[in-house]
């Protein structure tokens, strides 16, 4: 996964996860003003009910402006303006309270004129549904006094639990907040560990790309020295030193190809390729390579076909990566044969395109591993039997250079009847 990619999946997950905060804070905040509503709505109805019967008992009249006022968000106080007892408050207020569905724990408190002080409180604990009555407790504590010159004759009720018993009838929105700060944190962790991921693939790509680099320099020792041995007359009169020898030139030219490629991997994940694009005519460039081709497919008795009768051939590519993918799909199909390889390279028009084709008579590829054959590292599975190496980088490396190209790579196979690798090139007008 690419350094892009990563800042992308950070920047749109942190975007989702500020959108989610966003919208799951707007929520719960809009339920709480809610339930502070309904709360509010419910108390100053059962404090007007309370002031009421009040007075109808009392036989005064109750004032029509500034009769209840809220002090906090939990205590309000109420403006009788009479003279009233402790215990016809509480007869009241608990009728009232219960009137509008509400068994919330409150404390009262009257004004004592003589004192300027709340006196003759109590709280009123309401016990679990399955019990039945309430219970008076003293208040150890008094109200606080409302100092307001209209305020003569008032009592006061404060609801000491009312946030605990909002937010309990909030259990829904509460439960679903806990369950997105678990997606946060979840998240979060994923990002860490993707991060830690990339900093441990990025530690081991670069042991990988400096050791490669240190084997430059001993195959190049090595082969020059080779070359110096199959060159000396005594080497080249004693068969067996000259057979040995050319197994040692053989075997450090393919482990030079596969430091070739480990490379050329290192240049692509880092995206460092560099195209050089110039106006190519692919059947003589095909025709110019097929020379080496022939040599490789002839090492196991095969035979090469061009068919290179379309009309126009020219593309705009780069010539060396067109080479070497050419290279690796014949290669392929070299390795991937039983007997003698036939490799077919076809080219055909087809609209404004040019398609390349490079056909085999190897073992196939079943249909379950043909979307996977193009990734990094991928071999298809062939048991205990290892007869063909490889890194499984060859059709990455093809992949990769034509999607730099904005070509269209297919592939079609069956097993034990060969495979057919396809690449669709615009074409261009032939120069003049």
């Amino acid at each position: 996964m690419t350094s892009t990619i990563i800042r992308r999946v950070i920047v749109l997950g942190a975007i989702s996860i500020l959108s989610l905060l966003t919208v799951q804070t707007y929520w719960v905040l809009r339920s709480w003003n809610l339930q502070e509503q309904e709360f509010d709505r419910k108390v100053r109805q059962a404090l007007l009910d309370t002031a009421r019967d009040l007075a109808r008992v009392g036989l005064f009249v109750l004032k029509d402006a500034n009769l209840i006022e809220q002090i906090s968000s939990n205590y309000y106080v109420i403006n009788i303006n009479n003279q009233f007892d402790a215990a016809t408050l509480e007869f009241y207020l608990q009728k009232a309270f219960e009137n509008q569905g509400m068994r919330e724990d409150f404390q009262y408190g009257i004004f004592d004129c003589s004192s300027n002080q709340m006196v003759s409180g109590r709280m009123i604990k309401y016990t679990k549904p399955s019990s039945t009555g309430s219970q008076g407790v003293s208040l150890d504590a008094p109200l606080p006094t409302h100092y307001d010159s209209d305020f003569i004759y008032y009592f006061g009720v404060r609801f000491p639990n009312k946030s605990a018993n909002l937010l309990s009838n909030m259990w829904l929105v509460v439960v679903f907040t806990v369950l997105m700060l678990i997606t946060v944190a979840f998240f979060i962790y994923a990002m860490f560990v993707i991060l830690r991921q990339k900093q441990l693939s990025e530690l081991q790509r670069d042991f990988i790309n400096n050791m490669t680099h240190e084997f430059k320099t001993p195959i190049s020792t090595i082969n020059i020295s080779t070359d110096v041995f199959l060159q000396n007359d005594l080497i080249k009169s004693d068969n067996r030193l000259n057979r040995y020898s050319g197994i040692i030139k053989e075997q450090i030219m393919r482990l030079n190809t596969q430091v070739e490629k480990v490379l050329q991997l290192a240049k692509i994940e880092r995206d460092t390729i560099e195209l050089n694009f110039e106006d190519i005519d692919l059947a003589e460039l095909l025709r110019s390579i097929s020379p080496s081709m022939e040599l490789k497919i002839g090492e196991r008795n095969g035979t090469l076909h061009l068919d290179l009768d379309a009309a126009n051939t020219h593309i705009r590519a780069d010539r060396l990566h067109l080479t070497n993918i050419l290279h690796n799909l014949v290669d392929n199909g070299v390795k991937y044969s039983k007997g003698a390889p036939e490799i077919t390279i076809g080219l055909k028009n087809e609209e404004k395109y040019l398609l390349l084709s490079v056909q085999d008579n190897g073992i196939g590829i079943a249909k379950e591993h043909q979307k996977h054959v193009f990734n990094k590292f991928y071999r298809v599975p062939t048991g205990n039997v290892h007869n063909v190496k490889g890194f499984g980088l060859g059709l990455f490396y093809v992949k990769t250079i034509c999607k730099l190209h904005n070509w269209k790579l297919s592939l079609q196979s069956e097993p034990n009847k060969g495979t057919t690798v396809q690449i669709q090139m615009a074409s261009q007008a032939k120069p003049a």
